[in-house]
């Protein structure tokens, strides 16, 4: 907990040093805005990554893996100067379907649009930019795997808009929440949040949640993002549940988990500077009840009461100092923390792998701003350990 408090504050001190500039940026720009933006009626997108992965290091013999890690097809149908529908089909690992987004954007104007429909959680940078030519390195942060799992989308409801009198960006929704239990236990500090995710697919809901950010763009190449999520999670044993029936409704009850997640991101870029810094602190309740109830007959489930994760991340890009070169050549350095088991609850002992820390290093080439051809090195241990997992990354990102 401490090391997240310090890093809040740490990103807020350089949003602060920022503002004595005075002049204005644009938002971020993901597919979605893209294909929104596009003044024809029908447009198609597109995104992929092809990933090679090599551990190396230790006395053993380990293969590596290459893997077209995603494929994404976007759709986008303009209807009126209002009214727009976009949808985002993925396949991961060439055998794997998705609909990764499919939601209604009606526009009332700058200031006002309605969506709804199958959409993003605006947690956090990655999940919103999460194409991969947007951020350094060959795979996606960390921290945007396990404590806010990327690429998290869920059904809901809900308004976002710019102000531009304050250069400020906003969303505001109510939406369907994780899962918790769906036949067991859909959480634990192994896999963080991650497989909660219900993705829209027959997913299944009784208490909506609220999901929130505001992006503040009013200087010059700086970005700085609060988000958050409020709820409970879901759970399938509340199905046909009688409301006298109290036993069964107690049992449903020690199926769900209370969550408030928070978040915090900043981003810098000047000439070919980039800086980037992001934290998420996660509160859990309730997961006495829900790991005693959702344990096997050999282990009690070990969901902590809280998680927090973090990173610090600073690029240049080389071919700054010439002008003559158009493409760009990113060098960059990232430090990882993060925790899936920050606090737990009586009986759960902490397990030390679970604390992760890790050093990301690599270089980016991009041909034209579409295209990236990637490699790093990957340094990651528990804490308490003495030696390094290390990874070679290599590989391939469009985005058009």
């Amino acid at each position: 907990m401490k090391a997240i408090s310090r890093l809040f504050i740490v990103l807020t001190i350089v949003s602060c040093s920022l503002l004595g500039v005075s002049q204005v940026t644009s938002p971020n720009m993901n597919s979605a805005t893209k294909m929104m933006s596009s003044d024809k009626n029908l447009t198609i997108g597109g995104y992929g990554q092809l990933d090679y992965n090599q551990p190396f290091g230790g006395n053993s013999i380990q293969n590596g893996t290459l893997d077209v890690h995603r494929m994404v097809l976007l759709f986008g149908y303009r209807f009126n100067d209002r009214l727009n529908f976009v949808t985002e089909i993925e396949l991961e690992h060439v055998v794997e379907i998705y609909v990764e987004q499919a939601f209604l954007n009606y526009s009332i104007n700058t200031y006002v649009q309605v969506r709804g429909g199958l959409m993003l959680v605006p947690m956090g940078i990655i999940n919103e930019y999460h194409e991969p030519t947007t951020f350094n390195g060959v795979e996606r942060p960390l921290i945007d795997k396990y404590i806010a799992p990327t690429t998290w989308r869920e059904l809901g409801i809900g308004f976002t808009g710019t102000i531009p009198e304050v250069s400020v960006k906003y969303q505001a929704y109510i939406m369907n929440g994780f899962s918790s239990y769906n036949g067991g236990a859909q959480l634990s500090g192994k896999n963080g949040m991650r497989k909660g995710r219900q993705k829209g697919a027959e997913s299944y809901i009784r208490t909506p949640v609220f999901a929130g950010r505001v992006e503040y763009f009013g200087i010059l190449g700086l970005n700085v993002g609060f988000s958050t999520y409020l709820g409970k999670t879901q759970s399938t044993l509340f199905k046909n549940v009688d409301k006298v029936d109290n036993p069964a409704i107690a049992m449903a009850d020690s199926s769900i988990v209370n969550m408030s997640m928070f978040g915090l991101d900043v981003q810098y870029s000047k000439r070919g500077l980039q800086l980037r810094g992001q934290a998420y602190y996660t509160k859990l309740s309730n997961t006495l009840q829900y790991n005693y109830f959702t344990s096997s007959d050999d282990a009690l489930n070990d969901l902590g009461n809280s998680m927090y994760g973090y990173y610090i991340e600073a690029g240049y890009n080389v071919f700054q100092e010439f002008t003559k070169i158009k493409s760009e050549l990113i060098t960059f350095v990232r430090y990882t923390a993060y925790d899936t088991q920050n606090t737990v609850s009586d009986g759960v002992t902490k397990n030390p792998d679970y604390n992760i820390h890790a050093i990301t290093t690599g270089i980016g080439w991009k041909p034209i701003s579409a295209v990236a051809v990637k490699a790093d090195f990957q340094f990651k241990k528990p804490q308490a350990a003495s030696t390094y997992d290390k990874v070679f990354n290599a590989g391939i990102a469009i985005w058009f």
